[in-house]
């Protein structure tokens, strides 16, 4: 008798299909998946996932039978029916400190890989401290911040690497040009993250208490002040968001980032004034997310589920140029896209689930970065979809 389990119904879950960002993560799904790919879309409204797969048999009348799972994040049984019918499970349920653990709980406990948009610290190193090891028992890859955080950064750093010398100290700089509206749950993710200073500040000392650090080998952060950065004529602004995080990370993880690897992540900005703006509205934001009615107010300001139209998604663009040295050679790559918050978000999120479920890739299991888990086979993925790696 053959005791062999049986295969997952699925092969992508997607849940949160009704949002905006899950919407758009759909469409391009049901346009590029290839044919054969089992795709189901789960949540909490059964009216609204019909809406979303009645939007999908627009696209491909073979979407019409779409299957749909009813799911909560209050609900367990729910998560867990979930995980265990997928191969890969994509996420974009947030802000994730609200509403993630319980789904990476389940995924990690039935072996299923997982996917999310976050760009939240303090979720990922929690989710670390609590997931991680029973992830890498059951084969699960839990890999966090597959959109605009932090894909074009970290696979950017590690098309940037290949072009270096190996086994000699490298150092990296990145740096941001962006036009777009941000999406409601980046907006919210950050002004929580702004008001949890603290409890984030102790997440990331109980990872760095649990994770190993690499024998023989240095990664470090490249701390400056904001400075002129005369090869772009621009302003070079430290840009503290998760992505230089999910960077060292995979620098960590992989050896061909040499024995000493450093990393600074910058907004590059042309003009000082609109520089000194963004350095003071950073910081009033900072201040306004510590008190809590302003808090509320601010978080008003912006309704997940809400977005722009396709003709304002169409004007957003992101460059992200890097700048790597080492073994005596210096190179200068571009990372390039349409419109950050949405429609790439959705395209490097839906190309990622892909990349798990269909793709050769190296074996990793527990909490592992983009680069790590998929890497270059992710590259040529968005390549062939119009996002661009160059060397200049």
């Amino acid at each position: 008798m053959d005791d062999a389990p049986m295969p997952p119904a699925h092969d992508l879950v997607l849940f949160g299909a009704t949002g905006f960002t899950g919407g758009l993560t759909a469409e391009y799904l049901a346009s590029h998946a290839p044919e054969g790919t089992s795709l189901a879309l789960a949540g909490r409204s059964r009216s609204k996932l019909e809406a979303v797969r009645a939007r999908l048999a627009k696209i491909d009348p073979r979407h019409a039978s779409t299957p749909l799972l009813l799911a909560d994040v209050t609900d367990k049984d729910s998560l867990r029916e979930v995980a265990e019918s997928a191969r890969v499970v994509i996420t974009t349920v947030g802000p994730y400190l609200k509403h993630g653990e319980p789904l990476v709980a389940a995924c990690a406990k039935a072996g299923t890989d997982y996917v999310d948009l976050t760009g939240e610290p303090e979720f990922v190193d929690r989710m670390y401290v609590s997931h991680h090891a029973e992830a890498v028992k059951t084969g699960a890859r839990i890999v966090h911040a597959c959109g605009f955080d932090s894909i074009p950064h970290d696979l950017g750093v590690l098309f940037t690497v290949e072009q270096l010398p190996e086994g000699v100290p490298l150092s990296v700089r990145g740096y941001v040009r962006a036009a777009g509206r941000p999406s409601a749950g980046t907006f919210h993710s950050a002004i929580g993250a702004f008001s949890r200073l603290r409890q984030s500040t102790a997440a990331h000392s109980a990872r760095k208490r649990a994770e190993p650090r690499p024998l023989g080998r240095k990664v470090n952060s490249i701390t400056e002040l904001p400075r002129y950065e005369h090869s772009l004529n621009a302003w070079a602004l430290p840009l503290p968001t998760i992505d230089p995080q999910v960077v060292k990370r995979s620098a960590v993880a992989l050896e061909r980032y040499g024995p000493d690897f450093s990393y600074g992540h910058y907004a590059a900005v042309e003009r000082l004034p609109v520089a000194a703006g963004a350095l003071a509205g950073v910081g009033g934001l900072f201040a306004l997310a510590q008190l809590p009615p302003a808090r509320r107010l601010l978080l008003g300001r912006m309704k997940s589920g809400d977005g722009p139209t396709p003709a304002q998604r169409e004007k957003g663009w992101f460059k992200v140029r890097f700048i790597g040295e080492g073994g005596g050679r210096r190179v200068v790559t571009e990372v390039a896209g349409g419109d950050p918050g949405y429609g790439e978000t959705a395209k490097m999120l839906a190309e990622s689930a892909l990349c798990l479920a269909n793709d050769d890739l190296p074996a990793t299991a527990g909490q592992v970065t983009p680069a790590v888990a998929m890497g270059d086979a992710l590259i040529e993925r968005l390549q062939r979809q119009g996002i661009s790696f160059e060397v200049l």
